[in-house]
């Protein structure tokens, strides 16, 4: 009984870090479902829908990669531009939800005026490291949420 409390702990925390960029959301959801399906026995959840699931982590979690890096990309970001946006993904953490949505255009704008953009230039960037943030964060919670309804239908049935 222990070990199921422990994999749900895991997957509701997991959940709550597919929203939030600190913690590792998905893979930590993926463990927390191998643990139940272990502790089970694989009676209900066995390996071709826990491999299904891992193909889901390694998808959200190289879909999450790609969309930051294409959305500033997409504007012609420097590696400037990208370093400042992850930067400011990371010190946004410490101020809350304003700075999860803000770091990481205050961070691609802070890169691209070091890379010597104009102010201009470089919020266009900064909208487009955003964006991709955004939509990163989006395709992370659907898939997130995606494997907790293969991974229940699983289990129910």
């Amino acid at each position: 009984m222990l070990l199921y409390l422990l994999a749900a702990v895991l997957i509701v925390i997991g959940t709550i870090g597919s929203i939030l960029p600190a913690l590792p959301g998905v893979p930590i959801v993926y463990a927390g479902m191998i643990l139940a399906a272990w502790t089970g026995d694989f009676a209900h959840v066995g390996w071709p829908t826990l491999t299904v699931l891992g193909v889901l982590t390694a998808l959200a979690v190289i879909v999450d990669i790609i969309a930051s890096l294409l959305g500033a990309k997409r504007v012609g970001a420097s590696g400037w531009a990208l370093f400042g946006a992850a930067a400011g993904t990371v010190v946004g953490l410490f101020f809350g939800i304003i700075g999860l949505i803000l770091g990481p255009f205050v961070g691609a704008v802070a890169g691209e005026l070091i890379a010597g953009s104009s102010l201009k230039r470089s919020t266009i960037v900064g909208v487009g490291a955003w964006l991709g943030f955004i939509f990163g964060t989006l395709a992370r919670v659907a898939l997130c949420f995606a494997m907790l309804g293969i991974f229940a239908f699983a289990y129910l049935f």
